[in-house]
Formats: structure tokens, sequence, C-alpha cells
């Protein structure tokens, strides 16, 4: 592509990367950036600084290269280098955003160093990792993975939708083992980094290279490992790098955005494999998590703000950590810039954009899907009855209805047939409990989550 050809490339993908992102996120990091190159289908994406490098590797670059893979399927690669700013065409001007720029100059872009040995990036520790209701099974598998690398829980398969914490987590892992156990030899790679390197392998004709490149580590961390799906010949690579890794007793650790077995076009013995150790799922932060996060968010950056500003951002951000914080952000940039602490009505003004209006769920449609799945009359899951299989129809839609859609604990059970807010509760903590131990049940679960959407 010539230059022009490029320059229109870019400009059409940040018009369509600009509808699925906030405004502020937009106009932070993606000011000031342009493709600087192409070559057999590569891309080469200017930025202005090492910062905004690391933040759209690890934020956006799945977005990035889906948007220009949309717009030119020629497109493979994605890659980012720092250019000088007078080289790189400017989004958007103005005093509010040079203010921005500032702040981020004054972030420390050391700690953001990403170590081109094993991958890893400092910056993620569980000195920063909130853990709760959502995340804490995952979190106690983590802490044992790090005390006996390869000996406890292996491979550990963590899963849950995007912005959750599960790069943050296995990169932690990765981080504490590297300080723990001086000896091993560990690396982070996404899935689609390792399907990249196993096609140049094929095409630079030195597969052995390749091979011995994965396998001289003690832990691999594989993420976004959904992407294997239609893959085969990576999967057929990794099949055997994976019989490899753990016959020598070396840790595996893969995250996904699902269960390995909803992962489309997964090879059986694959899937299989995954599930071999331990699978665990980390969901969306409950009220109580949301509100640790954004205590810990402020505090960390010495931002002042009301207890009232704190409950209604918990209350009303209910997605997931990353949008959270996205929000957080530019509070915090804006109180910052403003050098006085905010009240509720400004802070409301500011993330009224952010805000996903909540889902609406009719309760009655949520039990016909359940009743059907169990082969149920709908009218029994209301009714007073035993039946070991009503019992367990009826709790899962407890579980499913506070877990899924928020839904208060009281309202569930007067809309439940009058049932009181303590049997709620009880069969919310029952189904959550045993999720932790049985697989067949986590596999109801998710097979009936498919049938809300």
């Amino acid at each position: 592509m010539n230059p022009e050809e490029t320059k229109e490339l870019w400009n059409k993908s940040l018009s369509e990367i600009e509808l699925n992102i906030s405004k502020a996120n937009f106009t932070t990091w993606f000011r000031n950036t342009s493709i600087i190159k192409e070559e057999n289908g590569s891309i080469t994406v200017g930025v202005p600084n090492e910062f905004v490098k690391d933040w759209l590797y690890n934020k956006f670059h799945k977005l990035i290269l889906k948007t220009l893979i949309g717009n030119n399927d020629n497109i493979r690669n994605v890659e980012y280098s720092i250019s000088k700013i007078e080289n790189i065409t400017k989004i958007e001007e103005n005093k509010s955003n040079k203010e921005v720029l500032n702040i981020n100059k004054e972030l420390p872009l050391n700690d953001l160093y990403i170590n081109k040995d094993d991958n890893l990036n400092p910056k993620y520790n569980f000195n920063s990792f909130i853990v709760g209701p959502f995340n804490e099974l995952a979190y106690a598998v983590s802490q044992a993975i790090i005390e006996n690398p390869g000996k406890n829980y292996n491979p550990f398969f963590v899963y849950g939708g995007t912005g959750l914490g599960k790069t943050h987590m296995i990169q932690a892992i990765g981080n504490i083992i590297k300080t723990k156990h001086s000896d091993k030899k560990i690396f982070y790679v996404s899935l689609e980094k390792f399907a990249i390197d196993y096609i140049n392998s094929i095409q630079n004709k030195n597969p052995n290279a390749f091979k011995e490149k994965y396998r001289k580590y003690d832990v691999i961390i594989m993420d976004d490992i959904q992407f294997i799906s239609g893959k085969d010949k990576t999967q057929e690579e990794l099949f055997h790098l994976f019989n490899t890794l753990y016959e020598n007793n070396k840790q595996i650790i893969f995250s996904s955005d699902k269960h390995p077995n909803f992962i489309q076009g997964l090879e059986e013995r694959l899937q299989s494999r995954f599930a071999s150790g331990m699978t665990v799922q980390i969901t969306e932060p409950d009220y109580e998590s949301r509100i640790a996060i954004i205590k810990a968010k402020f505090e960390s950056t010495n931002c002042i703000v009301d207890q009232e500003i704190v409950s209604y951002l918990a209350e009303i951000l209910n997605g997931n950590i990353r949008e959270l914080e996205g929000s957080l952000n530019a509070v915090i940039c804006q109180t910052n810039l403003k050098k006085q602490c905010l009240s509720l009505s400004d802070v409301k003004s500011l993330i009224k954009n952010n805000i996903k209006p909540k889902k609406t769920v009719d309760i009655d449609d949520i039990v016909s899907i359940i009743a059907n799945y169990y082969n149920l009359k709908k009218e029994s899951i209301y009714e007073k009855t035993r039946r070991r299989e009503v019992v367990k129809a009826r709790q899962i839609t407890m579980y499913l209805l506070r877990e899924d859609f928020n839904i208060s604990y009281p309202l569930i059970g007067s809309k439940m047939g009058g049932k009181d807010h303590s049997t709620v509760i009880h069969s919310h903590l029952k189904i959550r409990d045993d999720l932790k131990t049985d697989p067949s049940l986590l596999q109801e679960i998710e097979k009936i989550r498919i049938l809300f959407k």
C-alpha cells in the first residue's frame, strides 16, 4: 500500500474504533497515531511514547487488529513503534487534550516496561489486585501455583468475560514466580502471537527452532486461547507442546473468554487437556467488590473523593473492571486538572456517556428457559415442593437472577413464590460453592447462559 492508502485505511479504522470505546479513551490513546509502515500484511502503527505503545498493545490490540482486518482482509498482524509526533497524523488538538498529554508524560513509564525475555509486564502484581467473591477461587489457585509451579493445579485454565482481570492475574503469577523461583524460566504469550510464531517458522522452514523456543520454559502462560478456534495446525502444535511440558512437570496457564467446552472448533483432545487440571471462572465484580476496587484506585492515585461518590460509582458502574477503571481514570484526570474535589453532579456529568443501560429481564422468561432446560413445568419451580430436580432448578434460577442480572434478594424472593430473602441468599451461596467442585454443574449453567442470549 502507498502512503495515501495506509492513511485512508487508518482513518477509516479510527472512525470504527471510536464507536466501540469511550470518547475519553479514544482521545487519550489514539490521538497522534498513524500507520507508518505496511509490509506483507504486517501493519506498524506509530505512537508518541512508550506508555501509549504498551497501552494500545495491552488494552486495544484485539480491537485494532479486528478493525484493520475488517477494512483490509490482507492484514495479518499489527505492531507498534514510537515515532516523532511531527510525523504522525493528529486526531484532535485542544487545550484539554494537551493537559491530558502532560499528565501522561509524568506517568512512571519505567514501571510499564515489558521484559522482552519473558513478555511479562511488571505493573501486574497482586499488591493492586482486589480479591472478592467474583475471583476468590481463581486467586486461591494462583497462590497455590506460585508455591509449587507444575505441582499444584496443572494446567490452570481461567476464563471469564473481557476486562475482568484475567490478564492481570496470570501475568502476576508469572511475575511472582520469577521473583520467588529464580531458577524458573517463564514466558507469557498471546495465542495470536504463538500462532504467528508457528506460521513464521513454517515459512522460514525452521519448525525445530519454534519447538525448542517454547519447550525450554518451566512456566508457559498463554492468553486469549479462544482465538485458537479454526487454527488446526496451531492446535496440533499446541497439543504436542502441552504434552511435552506436562510430562516434564512444567506449569501451563491459559486464559480465555469462555469455558474450553464452549470454544468452537477446539479439538476434543485439546479440550480434554485443558480440563485435566483446574478450570475456574472469573465473573463480574459484585457491589462490595466494586466498592473495594474504586477505593483502591483512588487511594493509589492520592485522589480524594466523598464516600457518596464512591457509592454512586459502585452502584452505576456495574460492568467489567476495565470499563470501571476507564470511568475512574476520567474522574481522576478531571480532579487533577481542576486541582479540587469533584461534586457528585460533576461526576455524574463526566461519566454519563460511559454508563451502559441496565439489562432488562423478565423473571418469568428466565424461569421458562431454565424449566425447559431441565424438562420441568415452569409452574413447578414456583411451587412449594422438595423434589430434588425442582429444588436444583429453583436454586440455579435464583443464582442466575442474582449473578447475571443483579436483581436484589428480596425481589427475587417475592417473584419466586414469596420466598424469604434468606432463602434466596442460601440458594445463591450453595450454587456458588457447588460450582467450585462440580464441573458438570458449571457446564449446565454455561449452557443455560447461552440460551439467555
